[in-house]
């Protein structure tokens, strides 16, 4: 598989707001299915696709503990296909962002 063929699958994945929501949830840190599923209004077989959606596309990983499956956002993964997306699109804005929001010594005292 090509690099752009692995960030065509996690954009792919992105692109449902299903999806997106799970991994806004996981950003707190890890989550049980059933406590994922317990926040959406669709059935828990419909959740699961959509973790193995996320899963297949490297944006969560999971782990068992006992009989739950634990998911965790892959927030390396997310920041490396987003960001070598933004790269090749709009560098300029690297830049800014590495200019305005991260703290440095071009920064400090500003």
């Amino acid at each position: 598989m090509t690099e752009a063929q692995d960030e065509a699958g996690a954009f792919r994945a992105l692109a449902d707001p299903t999806r997106r929501q799970i991994l806004e949830d996981l950003r707190g840190g890890e989550l049980a299915a059933g406590e994922i599923a317990s926040r959406f209004a669709i059935s828990a077989p419909s959740i699961s696709r959509h973790l193995g959606v996320l899963k297949g596309a490297g944006l969560v990983t999971e782990r068992r503990d006992g009989n739950r499956i634990l998911y965790a956002l892959a927030e390396d993964r997310l920041a490396t296909c987003i960001g070598r997306f933004l790269s090749a699109v709009c560098p300029e804005q690297i830049v800014l962002r590495h200019t305005k929001w991260r703290p440095g010594p071009q920064n400090e005292g500003s």
